[in-house]
């Protein structure tokens, strides 16, 4: 039986208490192996580890040595792309094609990315007069935050993990990893590789478990704990910010999303249908930045709906390692039930199935699995709780509209605000238009394009701060001025 151990101090280690709980395949409800449940012991442990290594040799590195060490990650994690591969599959049921292309390469690249961006960031200067005629110098210098609390997601294991513990290492911090009790695997995996890359005793590690009165809950509280990076739901991003304010430790936080999509009729119709398909479907609609609302200008609206319907209906549900499957499970039966209870509550609030809406027949061994059909609704009323809450499954609404103010009031009326794409041909629309999205991120005429240097992040209930390239510096460093009097 394969048992996902913790890794604490550069060693993989069980939990004093015993206590493990199983981690199933989403594809058909196999067993994957017993994870080790972390509690108060090995939570401190692992950030006593990660506190003693910031004053140990991650410290006395140069930046172009740690630099170098965590390209080296990056380069082993490619080398190892297959088992990687393996875990990240088994764990989510996404289609190996997927996650070939989109979570192994990313996660790997998050090292050598981040590590650019601080090689070649400059902190400000300033000449300052003085009375006396001499002047003074002030310049910016950043140091490491400390220990960092990653809380990452069950969606893109690897990928989401990596884009917060790529910038924290390269600034110098250490980190303990929470990944989702979902996918243990490969957050456990990289431990082998940070060491066989000379990475040192207690700048990684990893804690497995659960929220409340478990993993997630100890990490949080810890007082030694100096920074908080999530991702994941609103409600637990409250939780989580209410342990962060006993000590006034720094967050920041991406959370949920109900993100819109708004194609104009002067579109690509290929471009906005393939797209679509995409932001709605992909990874089995389980993508924080997916689109789940649907608004098409009105002369193209039923065209737009049965192209994407036809879009739908030639997706091809499987086993993850078949390289025709392009759409998987879900990630658990438990997601399986919220997703389903969403699909049965739009109907009741009177929504049209245009297709889909229930479990699709996979055969004997695969009907245990997480499986529901990609549908598609339309006719619901503006205030529909489906129309407001986030699903985080294979479904999207779609809405006539008639002008562009209209859009934007619509688009907007939400209490998230991560992202939004926007479907036209005409630039001074796209420009006016994804200025008016009360968003953090907005693609126009593409979907999930996503380069390193720019900021990440949501507004109103979809997150606090940003990440990505020089904005990252801001959360993983403390940024002090040193004025020298001439």
């Amino acid at each position: 039986m394969k048992e996902f151990k913790h890794f604490i101090n550069g060693e993989f280690t069980g939990s004093a208490s015993g206590k493990t709980f199983e981690n199933r395949n989403p594809v058909d409800h196999s067993l994957l192996g017993l994870v080790h449940e972390a509690g108060k012991a090995e939570v401190a442990a692992a950030v006593t580890a990660a506190k003693k290594a910031m004053h140990g040799p991650w410290a006395k590195l140069t930046q172009a040595a740690r630099i170098d060490m965590l390209n080296r990650v990056a380069d082993r994690i490619n080398e190892r792309f297959e088992e990687f591969l393996d875990a990240e599959c088994k764990d989510t049921g996404k289609p190996r094609k997927v996650a070939s292309h989109i979570d192994i390469p990313r996660g790997a690249a998050n090292f050598k990315a981040f590590s650019e961006t601080l090689a070649n960031h400059p902190t400000e200067s300033f000449k300052l007069d003085t009375p006396d005629g001499q002047g003074a110098l002030n310049y910016g210098h950043r140091k490491p935050k400390g220990v960092v609390a990653v809380i990452s997601p069950w969606n893109l294991p690897l990928l989401l993990m990596t884009f917060k513990v790529g910038p924290a290492l390269a600034c110098g911090n250490t980190v303990v990893v929470k990944p989702s009790e979902e996918t243990p695997a490969t957050a456990t995996l990289l431990g082998e590789v940070m060491n066989e890359c000379g990475i040192p005793k207690g700048v990684y590690n990893v804690v497995h478990g659960f929220g409340g009165e478990s993993a997630g809950a100890y990490l949080t509280a810890h007082p030694d704990v100096d920074a908080i990076t999530f991702t994941g739901e609103t409600r637990t991003g409250e939780i989580i910010m209410r342990a962060a304010s006993v000590g006034l430790r720094n967050i920041s936080m991406e959370c949920g999303g109900k993100n819109p999509g708004i194609v104009f009729s002067d579109c690509d119709m290929d471009k906005a249908i393939e797209g679509t398909m995409r932001s709605a479907f992909v990874n089995c609609g389980q993508v924080c930045l997916g689109t789940e609302r649907v608004y098409v200008e009105r002369p193209i609206y039923e065209e737009f709906v049965q192209r994407l319907k036809a879009g739908v209906s030639k997706l091809k549900l499987g086993r993850p390692e078949d390289p025709e499957v392009d759409f998987g499970p879900l990630v658990s039966l438990e997601h399986k039930e919220k997703v389903l209870s969403y699909y049965k509550l739009a109907v009741e609030e009177g929504a049209t199935v245009v297709i889909g809406g229930g479990v699709p027949e996979m055969g004997a061994e695969l009907n245990k699995g997480a499986w529901v059909e990609p549908t598609i609704w339309t006719d619901l009323a503006d205030d529909a709780r489906v129309i407001n809450e986030e699903i985080f499954g294979p479904c999207c609404h779609i809405r006539p509209f008639d002008t562009e103010a209209e859009v934007i009031a619509l688009a907007n009326d939400t209490s998230y605000g991560l992202a939004a794409t926007v479907w036209t041909e005409n630039t001074s629309r796209a420009t006016r238009v994804a200025e008016a999205m009360d968003v953090g991120l907005v693609w126009v005429n593409s979907w999930f394009l996503r380069d390193l240097r720019t900021a990440f992040g949501g507004a109103k209930q979809s997150g606090i701060g940003r990440e990505g390239g020089v904005h990252g510096l801001e959360f993983y460093t403390e940024l002090k001025n040193i004025c020298i009097k001439l």
